[in-house]
Order: C-alpha cells, then sequence, then structure tokens
C-alpha cells in the first residue's frame, strides 16, 4: 500500500493559454526495486543517446513536422524563444516515443506539475519539467540530484519512471498516474492530467492532398 503523505494540496497557477490549472506537485514515493528492476531502469537512464529523433521513412519525418507545427503555437506564450520551444518539443517527443508514451500524454502531465517552468521545486523537493524526486537520482542515476534540472535528463527520468509504473500496473494509465504522483487509486491527479493531455492531442491529417495527388500520379 503506497503512503499518501508525500501527496500536496494543488497549487492554483496563473490564467493564460491554458487556463486555470491545478498543480499537483510530483511526489512518487520511494519504493524497494528489485534488483533487475534496478539494472532496468539505470540502463535506460544512462543511455546517452542524444534527443534527436530518427525516422525510417520521410513520411514519418513529416508527420514529426506536422506534430511540431502544431504543438509550437500552444506552447509559444510559455517558451516564447523558438530555438528553445523547438528543442523542448524535439527532446518531449524523442523521451516519450523512446518510452512507449504519447508526447501529448507527456506534455499534459509536464503542464499539471510544473507549468512548463524547468526549475519549478515542488515543497517535498520534486524537480523541474516532470517534478522528478531527487531519490531516483540516487537509485538508477550518478547520483547528482542537481542534474535533475537538465531538461533532456529530467524528460528522460519521467519518462522511463512512468513507464515503470506503467509496467507495473499492466498497463493502466489511470494507476500508473496515481504512482507517479503518489497518490495511486485517488481520480484528481489522472483526471487533471487526463484533461490537460487533451489540449496537446494530435490528429494527424497527414499530407496535404495536393501532395497526394502528385504522387499518384508519377
Amino acid at each position: 500500500m503506497i503512503s499518501r503523505r508525500g501527496c500536496l494540496p494543488a497549487l492554483a497557477v496563473g490564467l493564460g493559454l491554458f487556463g486555470t490549472r491545478l498543480v499537483h506537485a510530483g511526489a512518487q514515493v520511494e519504493e524497494p526495486l528489485a534488483d533487475s528492476v534496478r539494472t532496468a531502469l539505470s540502463s535506460a537512464i544512462a543511455n546517452a543517446a542524444p534527443p534527436i529523433p530518427d525516422f525510417p521513412t520521410t513520411e514519418a519525418r513529416l508527420a514529426y513536422l506536422r506534430w511540431l507545427g502544431a504543438m509550437s503555437p500552444k506552447l509559444a506564450r510559455r517558451k516564447v524563444d523558438w530555438q528553445e520551444r523547438k528543442e523542448f518539443l524535439q527532446t518531449v517527443w524523442y523521451e516519450s516515443k523512446r518510452a512507449g508514451l504519447d508526447p501529448g500524454l507527456v506534455l499534459g502531465l509536464v503542464q499539471v506539475e510544473s507549468a512548463f517552468r524547468k526549475y519549478a521545486v515542488s515543497v517535498v523537493g520534486a524537480r523541474g519539467y516532470m517534478q522528478v524526486m531527487p531519490f531516483w537520482s540516487r537509485l538508477i542515476g550518478d547520483g547528482d540530484a542537481g542534474r535533475l534540472f537538465h531538461m533532456q535528463t529530467n524528460l528522460r527520468f519521467g519518462c522511463v519512471i512512468l513507464r515503470h509504473y506503467l509496467d507495473r500496473e499492466r498497463g493502466n494509465l489511470y494507476l500508473a498516474l496515481g504512482r507517479y504522483n503518489g497518490s495511486r487509486g485517488q481520480p484528481q491527479y489522472p483526471n487533471a492530467v487526463f484533461g490537460a493531455a487533451k489540449q496537446w492531442a494530435f490528429d494527424d491529417p497527414g499530407p496535404p492532398k495536393h501532395a497526394e495527388a502528385i504522387r499518384g500520379g508519377s
């Protein structure tokens, strides 16, 4: 049974593009990990491949660019600089796909956890975009909790941890999100993330029809 001691009252954030949003500071509960699990998680964190998406086909690359083009305007008021915004979205895409997660879900989680603030710190010490608890650096990282403020490191830890919880819950995202927040079985946090994720959902319309006509006529 997971303790709810780490759960925090919701903190209101300002009005803006996303409307009024409640932020639940991340409070993952430290639990014993089997050696095999610890090794697997450590390996997932240690793989330092750069966050540059690799596409098997041109169409896959174009699909990513359509996603990037759709997400960028939504994030512009939070990250004004285009290069910073692009690097953030590219890293979210890369780390989400690497962990087998939906990028829209991860963006929704970041919105709820930190309101896209890189240096956010909760009163229980959770850090960065995905509000990762420092003990994870000791369990599966190099012990340097300060690195959790590094964009890719934070997003990688957050995605790997959520994937771990999702595997533990046999694919039940509702319960996995509860574990991520330290409030397993309670509806408030999963519902907040699901609600935020709707704003980042992407229904790819596919290539322009004229492009299909050109290919079909060639």
